[in-house]
């Protein structure tokens, strides 16, 4: 659902000059420094990049769906450390209070994460509990108007930087399973909530994640989501799904980026006397790169269209997910191929994003646990 052509368009043409001006150039410098320069994110700021999908209400630009999932092919087109800081603000560090916060809770932390003033985490995941997330150890105890949280959460993205955090920890010691799952928010210099050491990481440096630590830190019972307990498993899955499709179009995003650069090599670089572009070979991986951008590309705005429908796009959001991430890493294969020997070599992008994009297959839900999704809804659906 596009609101208003006009608008969008000079939203996604900013963005596009943005990366191409701001963020290219700086690619190298963020991956060396594994930090986003302070500049930069002020740039970000002043773009309204933190409130993307933040309603207006409450300062953001609430993009629709499809909307959002075409700033997404734009601004995916760069390093993903830059979509990371901006990304946690507008899905899941934010989107659990939007959906399913408290008029009070949205007030207060919503403008303040579309503004970029502080930024959201989503800490769901433990070392024992990653995709069967509702097996989670970390409790909340009711302690007359606060709860306390012991617990650690694990590879926590944008936790070193976060001034919020989303966490779900167990309410009801006596049941197993989803329904005894609450949401908290929870804000950094909580007593009680401290942070591991920085993890170093295959790829994506800049983007920073970090465990989580909660020893019998005393939450205020105003910052459940939505005022009660018992419903932040659904709180997540429904984040969840709307990620899902929001990262589909970040590898959209990155596979176009990565073709761009292969297709600029080949047509450059020269063996037997023409370019190797010319090469039927280098060709087959060429289009059947193309080709697959266009089918991720194809499903993730229906998905999106569908969203904004106020349809039930579980099991299309698991689909994109699904595809798009592993067309992704076929096309950064291929990408390094082409390349060569120089796609080996960190003076070209081709490596760097063939470590970056690994992660896509494996975070807001890994390629198996999407195809699991997708076969259990099929058999829900067959059975009514």
């Amino acid at each position: 659902m596009i609101r208003d052509e006009e608008t969008l368009n000079i939203l996604l043409d900013s963005i596009s000059r943005f990366v191409r001006e701001v963020l290219v150039p700086n690619e190298q410098l963020v991956a060396e420094t594994d930090t986003i320069p302070p500049a930069i994110v002020a740039q970000m700021r002043e773009l309204g990049l933190f409130g993307l999908s933040i309603p207006e209400a409450y300062g953001g630009l609430q993009l629709s769906m499809e909307e959002e999932v075409r700033v997404a092919f734009e601004i995916a087109r760069t390093s993903p450390a830059f979509r990371s800081l901006i990304g946690t603000n507008n899905g899941i560090g934010s989107q659990g209070i939007v959906i399913d916060g408290t008029e009070e809770q949205k007030q207060y932390y919503l403008p303040k994460l579309a503004a970029g003033e502080i930024i959201g985490s989503f800490a769901l995941t433990e070392a024992g509990s990653g995709s069967d997330a509702a097996s989670l150890r970390t409790t909340a105890v009711r302690d007359g108007d606060f709860y306390i949280l012991n617990g650690s959460k694990r590879y926590i993205t944008n936790a070193p930087e976060a001034s919020i955090f989303t966490v779900m920890a167990r309410t009801d010691p006596t049941r197993r399973g989803a329904s005894a799952i609450s949401a908290f928010i929870v804000e950094k210099n909580t007593p009680g909530l401290s942070l591991g050491k920085i993890d170093k990481k295959m790829g994506q440096q800049g983007a920073h994640t970090c465990d989580v630590i909660f020893e019998n830190c005393r939450v205020p019972a105003a910052n459940i989501i939505g005022g009660k307990e018992g419903v932040g498993f659904k709180t997540a899955m429904k984040v969840l799904d709307k990620g899902r499709l929001h990262i589909a179009a970040v590898c959209v995003g990155a596979a176009e980026r990565m073709l761009a650069d292969a297709l600029a090599y080949a047509m450059e670089r020269q063996q037997f006397g023409q370019p190797i572009a010319q090469f039927q070979l280098i060709q087959a991986m060429l289009a059947d790169s193309k080709a697959e951008i266009y089918a991720a590309r194809s499903m993730v705005l229906d998905c999106a269209r569908r969203r904004d429908n106020k349809e039930d796009i579980s099991t299309e959001a698991s689909c994109c997910k699904l595809f798009a991430s592993e067309m992704c890493g076929r096309v950064a294969d291929r990408s390094v191929q082409i390349h060569g020997g120089a796609g080996y070599i960190s003076e070209y992008a081709a490596e760097r994003f063939y470590r970056d994009v690994r992660l896509f297959r494996i975070y807001e839900g890994t390629t198996q646990i999407q195809q699991i999704v997708i076969a259990r809804n099929m058999i829900k659906a067959a059975q009514k």
